[in-house]
């Protein structure tokens, strides 16, 4: 099953506003000066990348981008897989989203 242009960010957004003070959205994918932007105004090490993947196929590319640019701690990958840690990243399966 693969998910596309349903409204996953969207989701993830009101979900963040609704819950969180403050909720800033990324795209390092559509937007590369972002890395520059990031790096002049905001210390990387107060972020917590966070990617969501609805398909199988849960390659994270912009959140492998950001974690070699900016060497966070660790990233949360929201996906169609079980819980893990793997290379830095921990995996939440998407039905799990509240337990970040």
């Amino acid at each position: 099953m693969i998910f596309s242009k349903v409204g996953k960010t969207y989701s993830f957004l009101e979900y963040g506003r609704t819950h969180y003070e403050n909720v800033a959205y990324f795209n390092f994918e559509t937007n590369p000066k972002l890395n520059e932007t990031l790096e002049e105004n905001i210390s990387p090490e107060y972020l917590i990348p966070i990617e969501v993947k609805s398909a199988d196929n849960t390659k994270a590319k912009s959140l492998k981008v950001y974690m070699e640019t900016h060497k966070p701690d660790y990233a949360i990958k929201l996906s169609t897989k079980n819980f893990g840690f793997e290379d830095g990243k921990k995996t939440v399966p998407l039905y799990a989203a509240f337990c970040i």
